[in-house]
């Protein structure tokens, strides 16, 4: 038992109209039904810019009974409510809003269900049969929609999740709060979702409840960041812990067999492999040999990379490196391959992990910008020069397939237009000290599933930052990037020579370097090692929206264009794997106990 029974905490933000009374009612309502030692009463005050901080000290400093707890800075509903939860003495932690909206007659229940009939968690409910609520018709609206989306996606058995009028054994709430992620309006709905699926004994009973002055939540900006909040709780219990690389292996492979399946009802798998057979294997020996020169510049790229970070290692050793970790990810879902690198160089060279997985978030930034920019330029370049890029497509019987065809090149051009503006925003965050993407964000919502997005952006721009702010570094990276991307691009075009397509040069060109793009961008997606399968089909549809080439030859090409690249990597990995006594596994095990143990970098 601690000193205190009770612990009733009062978030506060600009209450000082109100925050007296509603002291003063807490105590009294409190008194009437515990000994007078055996509650506190902590004002959990959230950065307010009002007398609320000068009130709530006196009020702290008159009653022995009654804390203040202030921050500088806001901490955001949910923040506030935990830090004095964890500061205060009680068993049963009890919480409510400081506008009293909820008749204070129910707080004797609120409090004995948990601390004399054993519940872990009580929470009042505007929307039980017995309850009296007069809500205004757009609140009532939005938060009948909101809870039952609550019970839809999490699936949830609680009628009201957002009601401010809860109580927690101690225990449960400070196991529940370390995997709570809100720290606003959310944190309510989060706490009753997670003691639910722990299994926890929850008390949910009807509340009159009056609305009182003018309601903190905007109702465009929070309802749009607690509907973001429901998508990431969902994800986080509902779908997340039913992921693992045997299911996402098994989903793949499934996707890739229904893939080909669905295919085979449209074309006919014979005249694939007959057009695979009639490739001239001069050409695609041409093309392996193109594909291979790229190696060396990416081992020159990491070189490059690493020594902005201040590690500067043989081209051998680093082309190697990639090789191997290249190799994993063909080996291993879920682009496992990279934090092999980062394994290896530490373990062959001492370079530390933070720094190793850097400079591969770099290398990735650099990937993901290039390839977005190529399938970008290459149709805009095009629109520009006024080329009529669906005139490629084969007329087919009837009209149909060029409005198709039309349709795929509008849409490809939105989606590499997006891309370049993304990009754009990107590149002006990582030159300048503002996350251009937090605030605009933030104009939509604040809550902190934003926060978090826009944490991913600002660590993503930070990699570009480290090369930016050197511009010799930030062009040499960029311009070799462009020259191992260009490469791959080279590389299919000569596999199409070898199928004898008959395409004019500069459409091949064009049509090649968008192909490539989309198809990387596809593998994007962990469905399959290497992205066999997705990098195949976006290739192929590509080609054939854009251009004359049938459906066999466009399969054809797409899938010995892969199959050069990967078995150049494989083969480079095994060589690699031998040269330096690695071993694919070890290597994967060891990477993933320091991916877990290693802090974002800064």
């Amino acid at each position: 038992m601690t000193d205190r029974e009770v612990s009733v905490v009062l978030p506060a933000y600009n209450e000082a109209d109100t925050i007296e009374s509603t002291v003063e009612v807490t105590v009294e309502t409190l008194a009437s039904f515990l000994p007078a030692d055996a509650f506190e009463v902590l004002i959990a005050e959230d950065g307010c810019d009002d007398r609320t901080p000068e009130i709530a000290d006196r009020l702290a400093a008159e009653d022995d009974r009654i804390r203040h707890f202030h921050s500088d800075e806001r901490l955001g509903r949910g923040g506030a409510l935990e830090r004095a939860f964890e500061e205060s003495d009680g068993d049963v932690l009890v919480y409510f809003d400081t506008d009293l909206a909820t008749d204070m007659r129910h707080l004797e229940e609120l409090v004995e269900a948990v601390r004399t009939e054993g519940y872990d968690v009580a929470t009042g409910s505007r929307w039980m049969p017995g309850n009296v609520a007069d809500r205004p018709f757009k609140r009532d609206v939005a938060s009948r929609g909101y809870n039952s989306l609550v019970r839809l996606f999490l699936r949830s058995g609680v009628e009201d999740h957002q009601c401010g009028f809860k109580a927690f054994d101690r225990n449960v709430l400070l196991s529940l709060a370390d995997d709570v992620e809100d720290d606003h309006w959310f944190w309510d709905t989060e706490i009753l979702v997670r003691a639910q699926r722990a299994g926890y004994d929850i008390k949910e009973f009807p509340v009159d409840w009056e609305p009182k002055g003018d309601t903190k939540v905007d109702l465009v900006r929070d309802v749009f960041g607690m509907g973001s909040q429901i998508l990431r709780l969902w994800w986080q219990v509902g779908v997340r812990p039913k992921i693992d690389r045997r299911v996402t292996m098994a989903a793949g492979t499934l996707l890739i067999v229904l893939a080909v399946a669905l295919m085979t009802v449209y074309l006919d798998p014979r005249e694939v492999l007959a057009e695979m057979r009639a490739a001239d294997p001069v050409l695609v020996a041409v093309a392996t040999l193109v594909y291979l020169a790229s190696w060396p510049f990416r081992g020159l790229r990491y070189r490059d990379i690493l020594s902005e970070l201040g590690y500067r290692e043989s081209l051998g050793f680093l082309t190697g490196a990639v090789f191997i970790s290249q190799t994993g990810n063909l080996v291993f879902p879920a682009r496992a391959g990279d934090a092999i690198r980062a394994y290896i160089v530490k373990a062959r060279r001492g370079i530390p992990y933070p720094t190793g997985f850097a400079s591969l978030a770099i290398e990735r930034v650099f990937d993901l910008l290039t390839i977005t920019v190529m399938a970008g330029t290459t149709l805009l370049a095009l629109a520009a020069a006024g080329v009529d890029v669906t005139a490629l497509q084969s007329a087919g019987p009837g009209g149909d397939v060029e409005r198709s065809g039309r349709q795929a090149v509008l849409v490809a051009a939105g989606v590499g237009l997006a891309a370049l503006l993304a990009v754009g925003v990107i590149l002006a965050t990582a030159r300048s000290d503002r996350n251009l993407v937090r605030s605009a964000l933030g104009r939509i919502s604040s809550d902190s599933y934003v926060d978090y997005v826009a944490g991913v952006v600002e660590q993503f721009a930070g990699d570009v930052q480290t090369i930016a702010e050197d511009r010799r570094a930030f062009a040499v990276v960029g311009a070799s990037s462009l020259l191992i991307w260009g490469i791959d691009v080279v590389t299919a075009i000569v596999v199409f020579a070898a199928f004898g397509v008959d395409v004019p040069l500069w459409a091949l060109v064009a049509v090649g370097f968008f192909a490539v793009s989309v198809g990387n961008l596809a593998k994007v997606l962990p469905l399959s090692p290497g992205g066999i399968g997705l990098y195949e089909g976006a290739f192929t549809l590509i080609v054939v929206a854009l251009t004359p080439v049938v459906w066999p030859v466009a399969l054809g090409a797409a899938i010995v264009d892969h199959a050069i690249k990967n078995l150049v990597t494989v083969a480079g990995g095994v060589a690699s794997t031998l040269f330096f006594n690695v071993s694919l596994t070890t290597a994967v095990e060891g990477a993933s106990e320091a991916e877990r143990d290693t802090p974002p970098h800064d």
